[in-house]
């Protein structure tokens, strides 16, 4: 049952507006971590001195009580100004937004996990790429917990991040499971590569992560679940995060079409092509909409059917997403094809789109597998 205590909000920070100001500051070095790779981390040094990283935990812990679609709207208004500052950010927060859905349930952990990171304006880092239904990594049972030895992917934010929620394989007595667990970035063992040097999204610091006999106590395993399979914590994780991850495409789309009708002005006859790209951009932003709209702020009940919505409209988001900055690129020509013009950088940004889950073909077959009465993902052991 939801807590009731959590619907009173007090409205103190205007956090769109907030992330509109700040706007100008990190588009200002957008290019800069583009050209050299390095991660935003003055970026993030800001977003901190603003409490941006608690602003979607509620007030009674200490946060600043946005809600699900407020923290859509800062990313959204973020990816207009650096990408990879809203995507590392649209990372920590999705963590911290599943945690509020499960708070809001009275889920003990949830609220603990919450409290703590308020207090400290902590950050998270979490894995990514195809570290999901299976994981990867081995988990050993020891005294008063597991070791793990594991080589994680794609995690986003990491040299910035205080904590880092991963998973690994637990090969117990009932057969092997899944361990997921929230550890500090500082544990003994974890070794942040520099590996990430990448077409788009550049600044993001998305190295891989080394794990040696790390150590992770009982009490920070926060879920269990079999291995290769279709779990329904998914049904809570995906739908909330998606619709966060999306709108830092959504705002580099949005950036991208500005530039175009701006380089487009006293020049009518590039009329229809802008109307192309805005129509595009509307199936985009309403793809966006209905996503935030079905989560309505922790307020669903999750099933498989919403999750399927959620990524069904993730890849029309993706396709339009795509579709919008290409005709933008055109609309500008060739000055927006030398590196450096933020048009260039957005053009590889968007690539990065079609990685997040669930890509189109595998949207396509768990889609079709609902469709046909099948698992929604084909089970592997």
């Amino acid at each position: 049952m939801i807590n009731t205590a959590t619907k009173i909000r007090t409205r103190q920070t205007d956090w769109h507006g907030l992330a509109a100001k700040l706007g100008g500051r990190l588009a200002a070095r957008a290019a800069e971590h583009d050209a050299d790779g390095t991660f935003v981390a003055d970026n993030y040094a800001l977003l901190r001195e603003h409490r941006l990283f608690s602003a979607g935990i509620p007030a009674e812990l200490g946060g600043g009580d946005a809600t699900h679609s407020d923290i859509c709207a800062i990313v959204r208004t973020l990816g207009k100004s650096c990408g990879s500052t809203a995507l590392s950010f649209a990372m920590h927060s999705h963590p911290v937004a599943a945690n509020v859905f499960k708070y809001r349930r009275g889920d003990q952990q949830a609220r603990g996990a919450l409290t703590k990171l308020a207090a400290s304006e902590l950050v998270i880092a979490g894995t990514g790429a195809n570290d999901w239904l299976a994981s990867n990594g081995e988990a050993v049972e020891v005294e008063g917990g597991f070791r793990v030895n594991a080589h994680k992917r794609f995690v986003s934010g990491g040299p910035g991040a205080d904590v880092f929620v991963t998973s690994a394989v637990f090969d117990g007595d009932d057969g092997p499971e899944v361990l997921h667990f929230a550890i500090p970035m500082a544990s003994e063992g974890i070794e942040i590569q520099s590996n990430w040097n990448t077409l788009g999204m550049r600044g993001t610091g998305s190295n891989d992560i080394l794990m040696t006999d790390v150590f992770v106590p009982e009490a920070a395993v926060a879920a269990r679940r079999p291995v290769g399979t279709w779990h329904p914590m998914w049904d809570v994780i995906v739908p909330i995060a998606l619709p966060i991850i999306v709108s830092c495409y959504v705002g580099l789309a949005e950036s991208a079409a500005d530039m175009a009708v701006n380089s487009a002005t006293g020049k009518p006859w590039q009329a229809a092509t802008i109307g192309e790209m805005k129509t595009e951009l509307a199936v985009a932003q309403m793809a966006l909409a209905e996503m935030i709209s079905t989560v309505d702020n922790y307020d669903f009940t999750p099933d498989l059917s919403i999750t399927d919505a959620i990524v069904t409209r993730k890849a029309i988001a993706a396709r339009s997403v795509k579709n919008v900055v290409e005709i933008a690129s055109e609309i500008v020509g060739g000055g927006g094809f030398y590196r450096g013009h933020p048009m260039e950088r957005i053009v590889r940004d968007v690539r990065a789109f079609h990685f997040h889950p669930l890509p189109e073909r595998i949207q396509q077959s768990f889609s079709g597998r609902l469709a046909l009465g099948l698992p929604p993902i084909e089970e592997r052991a």
